[in-house]
């Protein structure tokens, strides 16, 4: 994961951990502070989804890409691929039979 997914994430973490606390404390209050620490808190919940929706577009335009070049690879090599392919099976071929 890239730094910027790491940010997003962090910061959708410590978001969310805010939003729980101002819910603790919205139903500890009452009235109007309960009104407003519950609104303070959906304000949070939102802009952590938000953040949250940004790591995932990251995580899947880094996937794409990486299908992208590796169908790429297996165009210009191919034999190379199928070999690869191969050897991977019997490892796990191998590792299937110990058990």
């Amino acid at each position: 994961m890239n730094t910027k997914s790491e940010t997003l994430l962090d910061q959708s973490q410590d978001i969310l951990q805010e939003a729980e606390q101002l819910l603790v404390e919205a139903s500890q209050a009452g009235g109007k502070d309960a009104e407003a620490l519950y609104a303070r808190a959906v304000e949070r919940l939102r802009s952590a989804k938000t953040r949250l929706v940004e790591v995932e577009q990251v995580a899947v335009a880094k996937a794409k890409q990486a299908a992208k070049v590796t169908d790429e690879y297996v165009h210009d090599h191919p034999w190379q691929a199928i070999g690869v392919a191969a050897a991977v099976g019997a490892l796990v071929g191998m590792l299937i039979s110990r058990r």
